[in-house]
């Protein structure tokens, strides 16, 4: 007699599938999905906060929102995440920017195919990530910039300006990080 959750063997010696074994890969087998739902509101509120700065504020302008605290602007970040290559001269630049967020984008795709379905902070947030990605990549291939907006600062000290996209980009990063600290990972069945 075999346990219920073991399959008896065939007559050449292998294993026979259990009636109840899907024959079909399943989700933890290819890798759980990312909220795709999440990455598109993402995207969608990161195109409208950012047209809408664009007909409000005149670009270096800024309107005082919480004051000694947050400001909305209007500047044009030409580079990178916290202004790396920002103010560098090279030709065709954005160009440069896109290819390095497009590589960006296939290693978060790359990445999800691993997921299991229990890392779910991971996929929340590898889903802001890549919403938040493709936002700025946008900006990025149609105007050249990425427009940032939002202004945190303390006295003198500014942090750099930034936009929903790089908000989700860094609430993604975070969730990821906590899923790799805290979700238990599972060892396989012992033989």
């Amino acid at each position: 007699m075999y346990p219920p959750d073991s399959a008896a063997p065939t007559p050449d010696g292998a294993a026979a599938p259990s009636p109840e074994a899907p024959l079909v890969a399943t989700p933890a087998a290819t890798g759980a999905p990312l909220l795709w739902w999440l990455g598109a509101a993402v995207i969608v509120a990161d195109q409208i906060t950012k047209a809408l700065v664009r007909a409000a504020i005149p670009l270096y302008d800024s309107r005082e929102v919480i004051p000694g605290f947050l400001n909305l602007v209007h500047v044009r970040n030409e580079g990178m995440a916290f202004g790396l290559l920002n103010s560098s001269n090279i030709e065709y630049k954005w160009l440069l920017t896109s290819g390095l967020a497009a590589l960006a984008l296939f290693g978060i795709v790359y990445y999800a195919r691993h997921l299991r379905p229990e890392e779910r902070a991971a996929r929340a947030g590898l889903s802001l990530i890549l919403g938040g990605a493709l936002g700025n990549l946008l900006d990025r291939l149609f105007i050249g910039y990425v427009v940032d907006f939002v202004d945190v600062y303390s006295g003198t000290w500014h942090f750099w300006a930034f936009n929903v996209a790089d908000a989700a980009i860094n609430v993604g990063a975070v969730l990821v990080f906590l899923d790799l600290l805290f979700v238990r990972r599972h060892a396989s069945d012992p033989v």
